[in-house]
Parts: C-alpha cells; sequence; structure tokens
C-alpha cells in the first residue's frame, strides 16, 4: 500500500504523519512537494528522513497536478500497489488512513472516500462549503455522497490509469474524479473518519473564492446551458407573440427552438454519460420530456397571465418553477446510466448520512486479493 502525500508549504505535522505511518509493515509513503521553495527544505529533508520517497515540483502547480505526479510515480515504481492519498495538514489521523487502506484492499470499488460527518468544532466554511457541494453534486448525479470534497481517498492500483487521465491541476481535480466516475459507472463507496481541524484549518491553502469557482464549475455547466435555453426561448416568445398575437403558438414555436439547442448542448456538454445512448433513442425521450414540461410551461403561463402577472415576469416565474423537474428528467431518464446503491455499514446509520454509492460498470476489479496477501507485480 503507497500513501501519496502532496504538500505545499507544509509544518511539521507533515514529518510527524510519516513517521507514524513508516511503522507500520507493508506501508510506503511517497510525498510531492508541489513547489514549497527553499524555505520549506528543511521540512522534507525531516520528511525523507522519517522513511518517505519525495518528488519534487520546481513551481507550485496545484494539488491535481501533485496527485497525478504520485499516481505516475506509484505506476512506475510500485506497479500492482493500491494508492491512499492523504492531506499533509493534520486532519487525517493514521487510524483513519489504514482504515481506508483496509477498505480498498477488501472492496471492489474504483475510489474509497474516507468521509467526515461534519460534527462539533467546525470552520464555517468548511462546513457550509461541503454542504453546498454535497447538494449541487446530488443534483448533478444523483448519488448521496457525503463529503465531496474528503482528501482521504482510496484507490485500487486499477484506477491509476484512469486517474492519470483526468484533468484539472488544483482543487476542482478531486470533484472531477467524482463526476467522472458517476458518469462512467465507477463504484464509490465511503467510510466514515474522525473530523480534525487545527487551529480553524489555518494551514490549508484552499483560496475560498478562485477554488470553489475552480470545483464548481463542472456543477455549473448545466446551469449555463439551461440558460442559454432561456433566452433562446425567451426571446422566441417574445418576438413570436408581438408578430401572431397567439401564446399557445408562441410558447411552440418557441419551445421548438429552445429544445432543439438545449438537446445538444446538454448531450455533448453535461450529461456526458448520454453518449452512450443513440441519437435517435435520446431524441425521443428528449422530447418526450419537452412535451410533458411544455403543456406545464403553458399552464403556469396562462395561470399568471390570467391573474394579471406580465408575461415577461410570468415567463421567468414558470421557467423557475419548472428547472428542477426538467433537470432530474433529464438526468433519471433521458441521458440515464443503469445505477445500484450499496449502504455503507456504520455511515448510513447517522443523520444525513451518505450512502456508499457504487455503480455497476468499468470500475469494479475481479479476483481482489485478500487484506493479508501480497501486492502483485
Amino acid at each position: 500500500m503507497i500513501v501519496l502525500v502532496p504538500a505545499y508549504e507544509p509544518s511539521r505535522t507533515l514529518v510527524e504523519l510519516v513517521g507514524s505511518l513508516a511503522t507500520h509493515p507493508g506501508v510506503r509513503v511517497v510525498v510531492v512537494d508541489d513547489g514549497s521553495g527553499p524555505a520549506y527544505a528543511s521540512v522534507f529533508d525531516a520528511t525523507r528522513a522519517a522513511g518517505a520517497t519525495v518528488l519534487t515540483h520546481p513551481a507550485n502547480r496545484g494539488k491535481g497536478a501533485a496527485l497525478r505526479t504520485g499516481f505516475a510515480h506509484v505506476v512506475a515504481a510500485h506497479p500492482g500497489d493500491d494508492v491512499v492519498c492523504a492531506d499533509c495538514d493534520g486532519q487525517h489521523s493514521v487510524v483513519d488512513v489504514l482504515r481506508v487502506a483496509d477498505r480498498v484492499r477488501t472492496s471492489q470499488a474504483s475510489m474509497v472516500l474516507g468521509s467526515r460527518l461534519f460534527v462539533g468544532d467546525v470552520p464555517l466554511r468548511s462546513r457550509l462549503g461541503n454542504s453546498v457541494t454535497r447538494t449541487l453534486f446530488r443534483l448533478a448525479t444523483g448519488l448521496r455522497v457525503h463529503d465531496t470534497q474528503t482528501g482521504l481517498r482510496g484507490y485500487p492500483a486499477s484506477s491509476l490509469p484512469w486517474l492519470l487521465s483526468v484533468g484539472g491541476d488544483r482543487y476542482e481535480y478531486e470533484l472531477d474524479l467524482l463526476l467522472q466516475a458517476s458518469a462512467s459507472g465507477r463504484t464509490v463507496e465511503e467510510v466514515e473518519i474522525a473530523t480534525i481541524y487545527l487551529d480553524d484549518n489555518a494551514a490549508s491553502h484552499f483560496r475560498p473564492v478562485v477554488d470553489s469557482l475552480r470545483i464548481y464549475a463542472p456543477l455549473l455547466r448545466f446551469c449555463l446551458a439551461s440558460l442559454a435555453a432561456f433566452v433562446v426561448d425567451t426571446v422566441a416568445l417574445l418576438v413570436l407573440h408581438a408578430v401572431t398575437g397567439s401564446l399557445l403558438g408562441s410558447v411552440v414555436g418557441a419551445r421548438a427552438l429552445s429544445s432543439a439547442v438545449n438537446f445538444t448542448t446538454n448531450r455533448r456538454l453535461v450529461f456526458t454519460s448520454g453518449r452512450d445512448k443513440p441519437v435517435a433513442a435520446a431524441a425521443v425521450q428528449y422530447y418526450a420530456v419537452v412535451a410533458l414540461l411544455l403543456a406545464g410551461n403553458y399552464a403556469l403561463l396562462l395561470a399568471l397571465t390570467s391573474a394579471g402577472v406580465a408575461l415577461l415576469p410570468a415567463k421567468v416565474l414558470t421557467e423557475l418553477t419548472l428547472f428542477v423537474l426538467g433537470y432530474e428528467l433529464q438526468r433519471r431518464v433521458v441521458f440515464a446510466r443503469p445505477e445500484r446503491l450499496r449502504r455503507d455499514p456504520g455511515v448510513g446509520d447517522h443523520a444525513d448520512a451518505p450512502l456508499s454509492t457504487p455503480v455497476a460498470g468499468t470500475g469494479a476489479r475481479r479476483g481482489r486479493r485478500g487484506p493479508g496477501a501480497p501486492s502483485t507485480r
């Protein structure tokens, strides 16, 4: 088992973590110095002395790039070994690192998450940030992952080529892995770990605005696609109504144009797993959803305008009402991939606890070795 630790300007906590891990048989530690600079050379020298292999980026490239550097090293130097990724800031105890490692050895999952329950003395930005991301992720994928931002993750050796193929150099990389795991049918499981924050998470290099935008960017694609279709639909509605004076004809004509734009955008950029479905089959299902939403759209518009609401604000209120319904129907029906859910004992027993989210597909491994068996070479 390889424990991979990306590190940027770390404290002596990194040395303590490596020293503790190195005492356990069968555990190798690989640390990636992500351009910390000469001021931190003594920390990394002590890390080497504690038993770690240290790889170095000449300049800071980001957590995603550091993880891929570590994965590439493991593939080349330790083929067949599983990997557990841990942060260097003291948020992950050795006990929890080893718990995730044990689950990777015995599981069929493509990814094992060490998930925090965020109870106790947790910084507000961390509690709020994870809650928002968890909600957005569930809307985007339908999967209940309790801790989407955890840095404690385990991967079987068979997943390393896939990990190297996923883009993103900074914090968005880890969320992209979850999104792509969901889209490609890879299995994800969760193991409950302790929630640890030292000095209000002062050691974190996470930039709330810039890095949040990077993390949420994949989740915003659907909103942007829907916004583009909304603009097309609204402009067409206003033009057609001004020309024809017919509300029903205007609604139908505007929706025909905007739906073509929305279908193409969603299939190519948003619900990428839907590319596996034939275009004709997806189009039939999509336009069945469009017909359903069109009926609801017209009924709500008629009710609002009859009540004295002007057409433009009535249109905005109608679209906001039907937005979530339209998204869920597209995700679950039009661009759906068969999925199954399995609860992880000990995690699902808590309020709002996550389900481990195995997805039948390419992530399952065959012939997993037992906990005490040596890794294959």
